[in-house]
């Protein structure tokens, strides 16, 4: 177990990439000594452009843990190819699936960022819907998507684009975040996680991490806990049209 712990460890990035005008954070704690809980952040050398990803195992302990191990193996490779967002994702499920127990599944979001233009390509595969908190404070939710990946050999992947602008941040997080569980039984829930960003727009990347772990302080731990968080500093303005801009829908609004 020890050795497990060590090697899942070795699969999570050491420290975040530096990206120019990007903040970039992320942490991931198992409920138990491993767990199934994925992220990662694969800079493309080829054109530059940022791949981000977070999944989620079905599953705890050490059978969670493999398939984790196989799905990071997975996304490394088909993330350097020339394919689109949505074809990438139908082939880390092809992989997936021919690879992985019949009642096995995950979820994923996989999505790659142009730091230039603060232009982000993305898809969801039944992860639990990113968040995106604008610099006015209004905070929106990524829903484009399809089923979680593992479930059928042949799925097609709706992928979706969204323009980040200065001063907005995404927010990746796993089940373990909103089913947290308070000492009087209520849920985290998505809303108190909403409350966090809609509050925060001047907060750092990191520093938006430490308020997020500091709400869940009190919420007791059942199952694995990752966050994700990429925020825009770069004061130049995106080079995309108006049309790129709102390709997602509002999420709860607490302001």
């Amino acid at each position: 177990m020890r050795l497990a712990r060590e090697i899942q460890a070795r699969l999570q990035p050491a420290a975040p990439p530096a990206v120019d005008g990007w903040e970039v954070f992320g942490v991931s704690s198992p409920c138990r000594e491993i767990g199934g809980d994925y992220y990662d952040f694969i800079r493309r050398p080829q054109d530059g452009q940022l791949v981000i990803a977070a999944g989620d195992i079905a599953g705890k302990g050490a059978g969670a843990a493999i398939l984790m191990a196989s799905l990071h193996a997975a996304v490394r490779i088909e993330s350097q190819n020339g394919a689109s967002v949505g074809e990438v994702m139908r082939e880390i499920n092809r992989y997936m699936q021919e690879n992985s127990p019949a009642d096995k599944f995950l979820t994923l979001f996989y999505g790659k960022l142009d730091p230039e233009t603060g232009r982000l390509e993305y898809s969801n595969a039944g992860h639990p819907p990113p968040l995106v908190a604008r610099q006015s404070g209004e905070v929106i939710s990524l829903e484009a998507g399809g089923l979680p990946i593992g479930i059928f050999p042949e799925v097609a992947f709706e992928q979706q684009r969204i323009a980040l602008e200065p001063g907005d941040t995404l927010v990746l997080y796993t089940d373990g975040i909103r089913e947290a569980i308070g000492e009087d039984g209520e849920e985290f829930g998505e809303s108190r996680l909403i409350e966090c960003l809609a509050g925060s727009p001047e907060c750092s990347a990191g520093e938006l991490g430490e308020r997020i772990e500091s709400a869940l302080r009190g919420f007791h731990l059942t199952d694995d806990r990752t966050l994700v968080i990429v925020k825009r500093t770069m004061a130049e303005k995106s080079l995309l049209q108006d049309s790129d801009r709102f390709e997602a829908r509002p999420a709860l609004s607490l302001v």
